[in-house]
């Protein structure tokens, strides 16, 4: 079978492209890759990408240059999590009570992981996550 090598991007679906872009530069110093009216692409950690989508703004298939990307959008609470060093866990917590982002949960998992989660602009649900989580990390 062909091999995967790694998740490359995750999209959320937001109100304003520019003002979560914003916060997620802001908070995590990502840099941006793209802009346009309905999508901000920001670059995780160089492996990955946040895409921020202007919700609704996606739904139909585009057309590009190259081909065509299906469309595609989401609603509700939406999910995603970093990794973190397990070292970098309270300076974290410090970060986000410097910014008025509050803690709205936490675990300490079975593996010795511990995640926190809080919430960004648009309700999504965002999880910092040390090793020993999942067995594959």
């Amino acid at each position: 079978m062909p091999k995967v090598t790694g998740l490359l991007e995750t999209a959320l679906y937001v109100a304003d492209p520019e003002r979560s872009a914003g916060f997620y530069r802001t908070l995590f110093g990502f840099d941006e890759l793209f802009a346009d009216d309905r999508l901000r692409a920001l670059d995780v950690a160089g492996r990955e990408v946040l895409l921020l989508f202007r919700r609704g703004a996606s739904t139909e298939d585009a057309h590009l240059p190259g081909g065509v990307i299906p469309g595609h959008d989401g609603s509700g609470r939406l999910h995603l999590a970093f990794a973190i060093a397990r070292d970098d866990l309270e300076p974290w917590e410090r970060r986000l009570a410097d910014r008025d982002i509050a803690i709205t949960g936490r675990v300490n998992w079975p593996r010795g992981g511990i995640s926190i989660y809080f919430s960004d602009p648009d309700g999504h649900v965002v999880e910092l996550a040390t090793p020993g989580l999942w067995a594959t990390y």
